[in-house]
């Protein structure tokens, strides 16, 4: 059995879909079972375990964990995140979980300039000290984000602070499909993998596609760090910690040349998805 938490996130629901395509059971836990379970088909239904479960609980983990072999760790980037996924791993290693496969970040070390970063090395850290047998993945920016983007776009223009820096993109569903095979594939485990796509986009080309794709110019206006954090919080309405957190791995692409990795392709047998055929899919996203 496989628990799999933060199931209604991006790529804990990608996992599921994986999971239930390849006829593998699955718990999957949340706070609110029945939206959860509303969310699932009738093959899914036979196939996944719907819990309620409360990181904030560590009763409720126990129980949601009993019986499981392995576990899939994927919260919300929030302040509690750290406190949140310390509990988790300290509940799985009480009930016997034998394999932890956690959602991490990149660039997570002590001294990252991303203090998200910061938090992950620290749970990756909790990880390597409790014995645990563990997997860390680390995917780099979630092309479903791209999707914040929309009120914007739709007024012509893409607000960041990266300059012509390079960013790497990676579909949740791969990550999701990477996730699935290090759960099942023991020869897979016991590593840290870097997850991206193909290529890397800059924000000038990023809005150059956009507007190929949606029939319309769009400009990128790059802005100052303290200009971005400014109107996050004021215009997009972010909490302080988000807001800095989206110019710190903004900053990060600029400080830090990325370069994509073939990671998903040697797990996969397959090229990653790209950024091009994410948009075409997803354009009414951003109409």
């Amino acid at each position: 059995m496989i628990v799999v938490m933060g199931a209604t996130g991006a790529t804990g629901s990608a996992l599921l879909h994986r999971l239930v395509t390849l006829g593998i059971p699955s718990r999957a836990l949340g706070r609110d079972p029945e939206r959860l379970r509303a969310g699932l088909d009738d093959a899914a239904r036979r196939l996944v375990d719907v819990r309620a479960a409360d990181a904030d609980d560590p009763s409720s983990l126990h129980d949601a964990f009993h019986g499981a072999r392995r576990l899939f760790l994927a919260m919300a980037n929030s302040p509690a995140q750290q406190e949140q996924e310390t509990r988790a791993i300290r509940v799985a290693a009480a009930v016997g979980i034998e394999h932890v496969v956690k959602l991490s970040a990149p660039a997570a070390t002590a001294d990252s300039p991303v203090a998200v970063s910061r938090w992950h090395h620290a749970i990756e850290q909790t990880l390597r000290d409790s014995g645990l047998p563990h997997t860390v993945l680390r995917p780099y920016a979630f092309m479903q984000k791209l999707a914040t983007l929309a009120p914007t776009i739709a007024q012509g223009v893409v607000h960041g602070t990266m300059g012509n820096a390079a960013c790497n993109y990676v579909d949740c569903r791969d990550i999701g499909d990477v996730a699935a095979e290090v759960l099942i594939r023991p020869e897979l485990g016991g590593r840290t993998y870097t997850l991206t796509g193909s290529r890397t986009f800059s924000y000038p080309q990023l809005v150059e596609l956009l507007g190929r794709v949606l029939g319309r110019p769009i400009r990128y206006i790059d802005l100052s760090p303290e200009a971005m954090r400014h109107n996050l919080i004021e215009r997009g309405g972010l909490p302080d910690w988000l807001a800095a957190h989206v110019v710190e791995i903004q900053q990060l692409a600029v400080n830090r040349p990325e370069e994509p990795t073939d990671t998903v392709a040697r797990l996969l047998g397959r090229p990653p998805r790209t950024l091009e055929a994410f948009l075409d899919e997803n354009i009414e996203l951003f109409r």
